[in-house]
């Protein structure tokens, strides 16, 4: 079982930027899938970005360039750098994991982005 949580939402104003982070609460083996999803109101939930094993960062296409998906294996975190924020990036923004048995989920952070 793993218990992820995320920080780092907030309101900011478009063209800001944020750092969202989120915290597993066991070791997360380098070859788990650490991933950021989204879903804004009256959306489904969409994958903005992952890391899978050792394969290149993947990216939702209207974030590339302006998001940066990291990890810290040694602290078992995943980090979400986010720039050039638009109102189209509001959402509730969760942290996925998964391993060889199971998929997890944090609560989610809220972002919004607005003047």
């Amino acid at each position: 079982q793993v218990e992820l949580v995320e920080s780092g939402g907030g309101l900011v104003q478009p063209g800001g930027s944020l750092r969202l982070s989120c915290t597993a609460s066991r070791r997360v083996l380098s070859t788990d899938a650490m991933a950021w999803y989204r879903q804004a109101p009256g959306k489904e939930r969409e994958l903005v970005a992952r890391l899978r094993g050792g394969r290149d960062a993947e990216y939702a296409e209207s974030v590339r360039d302006r998001f940066t998906i990291s990890r810290d294996n040694a602290k078992n975190m995943v980090y979400l750098q986010m720039h050039s924020l638009k109102p189209d990036d509001t959402a509730i923004y969760y942290c996925y994991v998964r391993d060889s048995t199971s998929t997890y989920w944090g609560r989610g952070t809220q972002v919004t982005v607005s003047s």
